[in-house]
């Protein structure tokens, strides 16, 4: 695998990655899903440092990246076992929303969701949004979508993972290649930055 397929394979991954977590912020906004909110907008940032460390060969910009990914992983594991209530995990806790008691927007808007909202509404909060008693033909429960989104955002680490560690290998490729006079002393070619052509 070529410099250039390494490149364009990482780039095609963080565009992947900016493309979902723009749509996955949209509908955290429309929740008002306040965690995944900051999460996602630190995870747009990092890929916008991989992008760049990618585009420019810049090795600290796709190290972050790297590092980023491996918690970006951490994060949406903890998201699909929320969603799942693996253990002490409560979807309905108010653990993502930040006490704001909102919940996913898939939840009532999903895809021929019907939702039965209580007919004596008499809440201690007046700010608090009210939840339906059930919401029925769903053609996916919310939990479902919200497991699924975390999924491809842990698939789409992975490969960025993999993508950055290809690059940074070209790095390290292209240390082993100098000859170092062994070890006594530097020639003036070899202390020059020499920049790695484009593709």
């Amino acid at each position: 695998m070529g410099s250039c397929t390494r490149r364009h394979f990482l780039l095609s991954t963080c565009f992947l990655q900016m493309i979902t977590i723009i749509e996955r912020q949209v509908f955290d906004f429309l929740g008002y899903m306040w965690a995944p909110i900051f999460l996602n907008f630190f995870h747009i940032i990092f890929v916008i440092f991989g992008f760049y460390g990618a585009y420019h060969f810049r090795i600290k910009y796709i190290i972050t990246y790297l590092i980023w990914n491996f918690l970006w992983i951490g994060w949406n594991s903890f998201l699909i076992c929320f969603y799942l209530n693996v253990g002490i995990l409560d979807r309905d806790s108010d653990l993502l929303n930040l006490g704001t008691g909102s919940v996913s927007w898939f939840e009532v808007n999903g895809y021929g969701c019907k939702p039965t909202y209580p007919t004596n509404i008499t809440s201690d909060d007046p700010y608090r949004p009210i939840r339906p008693e059930r919401v029925d033909e769903c053609l996916l429960d919310y939990t479902i979508v919200e497991v699924i989104q975390s999924g491809v955002q842990c698939a789409l680490a992975i490969l960025g993972i993999f993508g950055a560690i290809l690059i940074s290998y070209i790095f390290l490729d292209e240390d082993d290649r100098f000859d170092f006079m062994n070890g006594d002393a530097k020639s003036p070619q070899h202390t020059v930055v020499h920049p790695i052509k484009a593709c």
